[in-house]
């Protein structure tokens, strides 16, 4: 594994502090990908005061290059998208990798002029939910939109035109992976979900669930299991927990049910 630490040891906070040499890192999360420049005007590099005639100069030069970072558009664009990317994915707890893989996704979408005309907070929130999908992270729409300035509709409109501009290829959900999200909001027990995911495990085998959506078959999983483990919900409370509706759930619980038919789940 490759180590991008420092090649220097430091064993206290000062002497840390004094080894350093750089900045924050490389990130897309950053409007200036975190390659900024910073004047200090009334020291050296030394640590020794300035001339006054040098400090005053040291000082325009500094407020000419704060303002040059934010002439273009673009620039002045993503710092309002990041910032508001960054509000989101504290809300939500996104992991830092796909704050990384969103911030990338939306400065395509900018490259590409896909923002004339549109609203910068629905496209941080659709570069969001892309990135979650594409890096397998069980997110609902219905969650990011929910912290979002713009409306649910808006934002899943702007996703889709962005897999459609940018030709994103996502890759097919699994339903186990939303398993424990929604038994942990119902409480379950861990047998119902090793239970759960047993059922859709075996019904796989059967290649009867492609096409469906994964969240109702979760919830299709997690009903039944609930019921053969003793561990009971109602339907309408597995539902609200994975985001569907009771038809959805009825259908996809019938559809693993006529898959195990001929199965036994130990």
């Amino acid at each position: 594994m490759i180590n991008h630490g420092p090649e220097w040891r430091a064993f206290t906070t000062t002497e840390r502090n004094n080894r350093s040499r750089t900045g924050l890192g490389y990130s897309y999360t950053l409007y200036d990908k975190g390659l900024s420049t910073v004047f200090r005007p009334d020291r050296d590099h030394n640590g020794n005061r300035l001339k006054n005639e040098t400090r005053i100069k040291m000082t325009r030069l500094r407020r000419f290059d704060n303002r040059s970072k934010f002439d273009e558009t673009e620039q002045r664009n993503l710092s309002t998208a990041m910032a508001e990317l960054d509000r989101i994915a504290t809300q939500i707890h996104i992991p830092r990798s796909v704050k990384e893989r969103a911030a990338l996704i939306y400065r395509k979408a900018l490259k590409a002029d896909l923002l004339r005309g549109r609203s910068i907070d629905g496209f941080v929130a659709a570069s969001l939910y892309a990135a979650c999908r594409h890096l397998k992270l069980p997110r609902p729409l219905q969650e990011i939109t929910a912290v979002s300035t713009r409306n649910h509709a808006e934002v899943a409109r702007t996703y889709r035109l962005l897999l459609k501009e940018l030709k994103l290829k996502m890759p097919v959900d699994d339903p186990m992976k939303f398993v424990p999200s929604i038994a942990s909001k119902l409480e379950l027990e861990p047998k119902t979900q090793q239970y759960a995911v047993d059922l859709l495990r075996e019904a796989g085998k059967h290649r009867g669930l492609t096409g469906k959506d994964p969240r109702g078959l979760a919830a299709a999983a997690l009903y039944k299991a609930s019921i053969e483990t003793n561990d009971k919900r109602i339907q309408k409370d597995i539902a609200e927990a994975a985001g569907t509706t009771e038809v959805t759930l009825r259908n996809r619980l019938k559809g693993i049910e006529d898959l195990l038919s001929g199965s036994t789940i130990n």
